[in-house]
């Protein structure tokens, strides 16, 4: 890629008259592989941007009249160039969008749908199904669109309007032609009076608040932000990067721009190379929610507005960035089998989302320590919780993580209070994973390569020949930088349920997790716990307050509770015949010992219940991460290039 950006270099440098001349039509394929857009979008979209050489031309206006309605205003221009008429369309908003693996139904927001000609003359439709609409056009030459769409639900992967701002994801917003996802798209924006316009895509030279994408897939990648927010810009290897802020809070600007600049020079520096002409970071501020949604040259943010109070604060945040910032790579150009070109109309099937979402969490965290923004003893820390977090969850015995990403489209977005039992994140598996992976690499190969490596191969020898990798070209990836086979690895703990020998992999750095001073062994992860180790006692329900109550959320399976009749949902009145609020039915707990019966009164189904419950027991220590005793030069070598990698050094 850097040697196609020396040439668009060139290209651009050549007076605009004598660019059109020569160039009339390179711009769209410029902009194209800059934004990483796979190979094969590129020949319709960019023959179908010209009106002399026939074609389809689409354009969109959204305009927010009332922004206290919420109501986004949509027009859709279809216009006709060629021989052939078109009797009649259909057009489909998509049920999805990328990155969020759920069927989200925007179509449920559309109203007030109509269609016209050129003329103004009404033209017949029919809804066809959930989510498409058809046309007659009478065979005209062009024909105009309207529909409203409610948007009053911030995330990162929906729209708002309001008052105070416009965010949307045009996957939640705009229809396409069924016939066709290649064609070129212009859309214009008409903000409300002060609001300024915020996108990841290009704008068109001489027309305000205009931008163009060469086809469906990039415009569905690239949100919009309207309002008047504030602006932090800085640059990376001579290309702009921005965060576009909505909302106030408690964040020092110059200290943010700090953060989120060593982030993305940390992780270029890995891949050596920037595939985008600029970035956007939209971050909202507020008091509730957050989270954060991938894109070809932008990402959604959503943060607490006070959550920068403390350096801990930044830290989340700057996880946040690292995961959303690595994606750029990791999903929108090293794209899984299923993931890219989309089907908008339905699931998108994977067995690689435990690589997609896991392995780009494990860079997530890893990058704050390669930039710098963390300590090696916060990095472990936080390795340590998520095995814990991991460990205390028994779905892991029952899921793999190639199941756990096939699965997300039913499961991982829709948890109940038996997903614990059942269920494991491919988020928070894969990142165990990865790290394991990174350091059985490095172990093999002496340390000449590692999961960085498998990165920077799947990057040149997929994306930047047009390929997706499936399940087995992940493997084979990992052991050609491993210089042997990692079948057993991949059979045991990648498509299998075996527990994760964490100390085996570990010692390749030369450090191993422990648990009140002795390493973890599989022994210590069952439910009785090993004599003269302190424990604590344990009833393995997760609880909250529900007014005078105290509700059961969920319940661990192979618990106390679980075991002997505690219920998801039930309602603790008293415990020990004291009134139950959390605090005190925790604190009550917390007094007692491994094998004390505590009796629990509750509501089920508004009948009162009796329960005793013998208490289980619970190791009094928390996982840390720790160094052996005694390291060799391996080990130290393995530990500090994964840490701080050599790039960075």
């Amino acid at each position: 890629m850097k040697g196609f950006r020396s040439n668009i270099g060139l290209a651009t440098s050549l007076h605009p008259k004598v660019r059109k001349d020569v160039f009339p039509k390179m711009r769209y394929l410029i902009r194209l592989l800059l934004l990483g857009a796979p190979l094969l979008f590129i020949t319709s979209g960019v023959a179908n941007a010209g009106h002399q050489d026939g074609g389809t031309n689409i354009s969109f206006t959204v305009s927010m009249s009332k922004p206290h309605t919420h109501l986004l205003e949509v027009e859709m221009r279809i216009a006709e160039f060629g021989a052939t008429a078109i009797r009649e369309d259909v057009l489909v908003m998509p049920v999805w969008t990328p990155g969020s693996y759920l069927i989200r139904e925007f179509e449920r927001h559309v109203q007030n749908f109509s269609a016209v000609d050129a003329s103004g003359r009404a033209l017949p439709w029919e809804k066809i199904n959930k989510n498409s609409w058809r046309i007659r056009t009478n065979n005209a030459r062009e024909i105009r669109v309207k529909y409203l769409v409610y948007a009053n639900e911030l995330t990162v992967r929906t729209n708002e309007l309001n008052s105070d701002h416009a965010f949307w994801n045009n996957a939640a917003l705009l229809m396409y032609l069924e016939r066709s996802l290649t064609h070129a798209v212009k859309i214009h924006v008409n903000p409300a009076p002060g609001w300024k316009v915020a996108t990841g895509l290009p704008p068109v030279p001489g027309e305000k608040n205009t931008f163009e994408a060469e086809n469906f897939d990039i415009l569905y990648d690239s949100p919009f932000e309207v309002s008047d927010f504030k602006q932090i810009d800085f640059v990376v290897r001579g290309v702009p990067h921005r965060i576009v802020i909505d909302g106030e809070g408690n964040y020092d600007a110059t200290l943010m721009r700090a953060v989120v600049q060593k982030i993305v020079e940390a992780e270029v520096a890995m891949f050596g190379d920037i595939p985008y002409h600029d970035y956007t970071f939209f971050l909202h501020l507020r008091s509730t929610g957050g989270g954060g949604l991938e894109h070809l040259n932008s990402t959604g943010l959503g943060f607490r507005r006070f959550g920068f109070s403390d350096a801990n604060g930044y830290r989340r945040f700057g996880a946040l960035v690292a995961h959303e910032f690595f994606h750029l790579w990791n999903v929108k150009r090293i794209r899984p089998d299923a993931l890219g070109p989309f089907d908008y109309s339905k699931e998108n099937h994977t067995k690689l989302l435990w690589v997609a979402e896991g392995i780009t969490e494990y860079y997530g965290q890893l990058m704050l320590r390669r930039a710098g923004l963390i300590s090696d003893e916060a990095y472990l820390a936080h390795i340590a919780s998520q095995i814990r977090d991991v460990q205390d969850t028994p779905g892991r015995k029952l899921m793999s993580a190639e199941d756990a990403s096939f699965n997300s489209w039913i499961k991982e977005y829709r948890p109940d209070e038996n997903s614990i039992n059942s269920q494991i994140s491919y988020y928070d598996k894969g990142e165990l994973l990865g790290l394991l992976l990174d350091l059985e690499i490095r172990r093999r190969s002496n340390n000449a390569k590692s999961l960085d490596d498998v990165m920077r191969m799947l990057y040149t020898d997929f994306f930047k020949r047009n390929r997706n990798y499936t399940p087995a070209d992940f493997q084979k990836v990992c052991e050609t930088a491993a210089g042997s086979s990692l079948e057993d690895f991949f059979s045991r703990y990648v498509r299998g349920t075996e527990e994760l020998p964490y100390n085996k992999f570990l010692s390749a750095a030369g450090i191993e997790v422990e648990e009140a001073g002795l390493p973890i062994e599989l022994e210590l992860l069952s439910s009785t716990p090993p004599i003269n180790v302190p424990t604590q006692a344990y009833l393995g329900a997760e609880l909250e307050d529900s007014g005078d109550f105290v509700s059961v959320k969920n319940v661990r399976a192979g618990s106390a509770a679980y075991e002997q009749g505690l219920n998801a949902k039930d309602l603790i009145i008293a415990i020990d015949g004291e009134r139950a609020n959390t605090s005190r039915l925790l604190a009550l707990v917390a007094a007692k010992r491994p094998g004390d019966v505590v009796r629990f009164t509750v509501f089920r189904n508004d009948d009162v219940r009796t329960l005793d419950i013998k208490l289980g027991g619970l190791i009094a220590a928390d996982f840390q991460i720790v160094q052996l005793p005694a390291r060799s030069e391996q080990q130290k070598r393995i530990y500090d290039s994964w840490m701080r990698q050599d790039s960075l050094q």
